[in-house]
């Protein structure tokens, strides 16, 4: 009844809520009136008074279960507590500059640490062709950060031998260990083995040579000579595929006490080795090449002769009869151990490669080296890449990539003029590549003060310049003149002490290389 009562007294109620706007200000308090007016009269009957009492007490409960529900739904749209509000754009900026700032630091911090970088070299080369000081001096060069590993083989036959050997084996036991040619990033091979490493394909062209600075500083003459076909050809539009780092020339090597005591003329020229005194007193290398080159030299012609019969007065007949009055003079034809008679005196005069013969001479008194007047045959050393990407095997020791990074490194120090000292020195036989169209110099007497001089018409390891021009490389033979020098070997006479086995052996040696000649 006091419900009742009071609810008659009031003629409104009035709930208060909150309710949501879209202003900046997401939240605000308003007033919503709803009006209740009840008209109460003391003359109705008590029954309809009980029934409308009821009503409002009904109404009561659902107006206030309304304002419950109001307000909890109001509740909804409270301001959340700060920890749990977006971060403005201004903070998020800030942090974001903090956060780079550190990466910033950390990364600096990184670039200024030192790391170990090793890149691994691996060579085979010919043993005594490379002064003993370039490994240091190459290693000192790289700040350390080169693995260089060097093996060293006797003869360039004996490298190219071993470099052939896994292209000749069966896929399945293709097995190649560290040691070997083929498992090298860099090899020596000798320029008349060039023709045939190509066309055999165990060597592969040096990518990009023409654009690396040791190949640009390279005389004209190396240029031509380094760039072949695919078989082994001389050809300007042909690839790169080696790299020089020594020369030198055929020479004749003689005693000159001997010829002193017989009152002989010093040996100055290819024609001396014909003089009747000498016979049986010369050793001489077995190359057929040298041998046959020297016989048309003294003829006046070319090594390079591609036609005999048409070239040279006479033909072949009359390099044949030159070719037998020098096999008599001759009492070794043998490259392995002409100087070693030479040493113990079995013989006066050896003719031989300038590598052979100035260590052995220079270790000897009273021998004088000459390059013959006329010209001799020239010699190189290259450096060549092992074509290890064609072994379809995973059994290969030392690389089973590409050659290494540091490989035109190796070369292009190999070509400096510095690196070109030793050469000059005379502390290892030949001469830098750079010498071969540069007139050569002699060293300052400090350099050579103290070391055994020898009697040579070499400057430096270099020909004087007028012998030097008529100095030629030997270049591949053609089907044609490769008949001819089989046809002259073929001819001579097997008769006198021995000759049979000289002949025997030069035609040995002229079939087993025949393919490197044609």
């Amino acid at each position: 009844m006091a419900l009742a009562a009071s609810l008659c007294s009031s003629s409104c109620i009035c709930f208060h809520t909150q309710l949501p706007y879209s202003n900046s200000n997401r939240y605000k308090t308003s007033s919503v009136n709803l009006p209740l007016r009840l008209n109460l009269h003391d003359n109705a009957p008590s029954s309809n008074k009980n029934s409308l009492l009821l009503s409002i007490s009904a109404s009561t409960f659902v107006f206030v279960g309304l304002g419950l529900c109001i307000c909890s739904s109001a509740s909804a749209f409270t301001p959340l507590p700060r920890h749990f509000q977006k971060v403005d754009s201004s903070s998020t900026a800030t942090l974001q500059e903090e956060d780079d700032e550190k990466s910033d630091a950390a990364f600096e911090i990184w670039k200024s640490k030192s790391y170990a970088l090793t890149v691994p070299l691996s060579m085979v080369a010919l043993q005594g062709s490379i002064p003993p000081s370039w490994s240091k001096d190459f290693i000192s060069s790289q700040s350390r950060r080169l693995k260089l590993q060097t093996k060293f083989r006797p003869t360039l036959e004996d490298i190219f031998t071993q470099l052939c050997l896994p292209f000749t084996q069966a896929k399945a036991k293709v097995n190649i260990g560290p040691a070997s040619p083929a498992a090298a990033d860099i090899l020596t091979l000798g320029d008349s083995w060039l023709p045939l490493a190509i066309k055999k394909a165990v060597i592969e062209p040096i990518t990009a040579a023409e654009h690396q600075d040791w190949f640009k500083d390279l005389s004209r003459k190396w240029k031509v000579y380094l760039r072949r076909n695919l078989n082994g050809d001389i050809d300007p539009q042909g690839q790169i595929w080696a790299a020089p780092y020594r020369w030198g020339t055929m020479v004749i090597a003689y005693k000159k006490t001997k010829f002193q005591k017989k009152n002989l003329p010093p040996m100055q020229d290819w024609a001396d080795l014909w003089r009747p005194e000498l016979a049986g007193r010369i050793s001489m290398v077995n190359s057929p090449r040298e041998v046959v080159g020297a016989v048309l030299k003294y003829m006046g012609a070319s090594y390079n002769t591609t036609d005999i019969d048409l070239q040279i007065a006479g033909g072949r007949n009359a390099v044949l009869q030159n070719l037998e009055l020098l096999a008599r003079q001759v009492k070794f034809f043998d490259s392995a151990s002409y100087l070693r008679a030479f040493s113990v005196g079995d013989v006066w005069v050896a003719v031989g490669w300038s590598s052979d013969v100035l260590p052995v001479a220079k270790r000897m008194s009273n021998v004088a080296v000459v390059v013959p007047k006329s010209g001799a045959s020239l010699w190189a050393d290259l450096w060549a890449i092992p074509a290890a990407s064609r072994l379809e095997t995973n059994r290969i020791g030392g690389r089973v990539r590409g050659p290494s990074p540091l490989m035109h490194q190796w070369v292009e120090f190999c070509l400096q003029a510095a690196s070109g000292l030793p050469f000059r020195q005379g502390i290892t036989a030949g001469a830098s590549p750079a010498a071969l169209e540069s007139v050569p110099v002699k060293l300052p007497e400090e350099l050579t003060k103290g070391k055994p001089k020898l009697d040579s018409n070499l400057v430096a390891g270099v020909p004087p310049p007028e012998i030097l021009e008529r100095c030629e490389f030997l270049e591949p033979l053609s089907d044609a003149t490769f008949s001819d020098y089989q046809w002259l070997i073929d001819n001579m006479p097997k008769s006198g002490p021995g000759f049979i086995d000289h002949v025997s052996s030069i035609l040995g040696t002229l079939r087993r290389l025949k393919l490197s000649w044609i």
